[in-house]
């Protein structure tokens, strides 16, 4: 199938030919191939795994409306659970509802950025 994946700033893909994109939802992973029934689902962040025709296998941590994407072995795992730690003390003093809301998205996608990378 052909596959574009592109950033605000960069193209990863630009009508490759793929075999299959797995992307994460909230209901799990799912798998989209060539002729696909179509199907709606929510996007979460995480791990989007992109399989080329001869079956290798490209994974990208995404968090969508994000500017920026990044294979997994650009990503720290320290690193990621630091700021999963800050997170989860912003979410835990949050002084009102909006705070509390933008910690809790920044503690869900975290959570998913370790996840991937242990």
């Amino acid at each position: 199938m052909s596959f574009t994946f592109a950033l605000p700033t960069q193209v990863l893909y630009n009508g490759a030919i793929m075999k299959q994109v797995d992307v994460p939802t909230l209901s799990g992973s799912f798998g989209i191939l060539a002729a696909h029934v179509p199907t709606l689902q929510v996007l979460n962040p995480g791990v989007v795994t992109v399989f080329a025709e001869d079956g290798t296998a490209t994974k990208y941590f995404v968090q969508l409306l994000a500017e920026e994407v990044a294979t997994l072995d650009m990503l720290d795992l320290a690193t990621a659970k630091s700021n999963l730690d800050k997170a989860l003390s912003q979410l835990a003093a949050a002084p009102d509802v909006t705070a509390k809301v933008e910690a809790q998205f920044n503690v869900e996608a975290g959570e998913a950025l370790v996840k991937a990378l242990e």
